[in-house]
């Protein structure tokens, strides 16, 4: 089924987003949405009936409440659709310390209900979502998919685990089932938990002094319109089937050089002050991330096209517009 599966045109394609109302997410259910797609996104259920940054779509998105721990509500919710994107994760590295098994439910086992989903319903492809923190702090650079995998969080571990579940179903059971590898993903709508939107909340809000974890760390930043292309991409190539692709930009920068940057971006300069709260524990921090993505681009013909730059002065406009409704809290890079 998957062999003939054409996806150079998504329109009419019923596609099921896990984790739609997320930033990168809600980011994919919208750009799916403008190629012609028939979404259905699974959010995470609230009381209050809210979709998070999918609120505002309930007239074009078949929105569908519940938790992917819950495997007979994935298993309906999946029924019908061509393809499966799978984002739904617990991410918060900090958080991960504290309740190690919240994150072994939600992204291991949530991970397991979905790829069970995707056999029953005999989808023709799902894309798994993993993250650059599986390759810890890199042993070269760039950073190719043979590089090691070493788990220096719960939180790594668990998306870790995830990730071989996926591929495990793809040789045990031929699912048609391909991994995307994001590096570190910013733009807007991004919470402040992670670094560029607690260091712009914090310059645009105007305080004198910068409170930030370890400065030194480098990472790999892509904007988040290029990943969702990257997810879709990911999703039209066959030959990435069983394999992992990593979506990134190319371009390292450390977290340092990094508020210089946005320091220039706002326009104000402030004092730089470590917030000894914000450090990760010995031994957890991943100090350096720099994507290889060739084979994203040979495979799947996906390349980066917002430069840095031009993507931290569209956040900072998002921050600016948003700043009432962010929190300054511990954040991860």
């Amino acid at each position: 089924m998957s062999e003939g599966l054409d996806l150079t045109d998504w329109s009419g394609r019923k596609v099921f987003v896990t984790g739609g109302e997320g930033f990168i997410g809600s980011h994919l259910v919208e750009r799916l949405l403008r190629h012609g797609a028939q979404v259905r996104a699974l959010v995470h259920y609230s009381p209050s009936g809210r979709v998070g940054w999918l609120e505002g779509l309930q007239d074009d998105v078949d929105i569908v409440q519940g938790d992917v721990r819950d495997g007979s509500r994935v298993r309906r919710a999946i029924e019908g659709r061509d393809v499966v994107f799978h984002l739904a994760a617990l991410i918060g590295i900090p958080y991960s310390y504290d309740a190690p098994e919240s994150y072994v439910q939600t992204n291991v086992v949530g991970t397991q209900n979905v790829l069970d989903a995707c056999r029953a319903a005999g989808v023709a492809r799902m894309v798994h979502t993993s993250t650059s923190e599986v390759y810890g702090t890199a042993r070269y650079v760039p950073i190719d998919e043979e590089h090691p995998l070493q788990p220096q969080s719960p939180y790594s571990a668990s998306k870790i685990g995830a990730d071989m579940m996926a591929l495990s179903h793809y040789h045990a059971f031929e699912l048609p089932v391909a991994v995307v590898r994001p590096f570190n993903t910013y733009g807007p709508r991004q919470s402040t938990r992670a670094v560029i939107p607690t260091i712009l909340a914090q310059l645009i809000g105007g305080v004198e002094q910068l409170h930030l974890g370890s400065t030194t760390p480098t990472r790999d930043f892509n904007y988040v319109e290029d990943t969702a292309s990257g997810f879709m991409a990911v999703a039209a190539s066959h030959r990435a089937i069983g394999h992992v692709v990593n979506i990134g930009a190319g371009r390292e920068i450390s977290i340092g050089d990094l508020v210089k940057l946005l320091i220039s971006v706002v326009g104000r300069d402030v004092e730089v002050v470590t917030d000894e709260e914000r450090l990760r524990p010995t031994g957890s921090e991943v100090e350096r991330l720099l994507a290889n993505n060739e084979r994203a681009h040979a495979w799947c013909g996906w390349q980066p096209e917002v430069p840095l730059e031009e993507g931290l002065r569209r956040t900072a406009e998002w921050v600016r517009d948003n700043l009432s409704s962010l929190r300054v809290r511990g954040y991860h890079v």
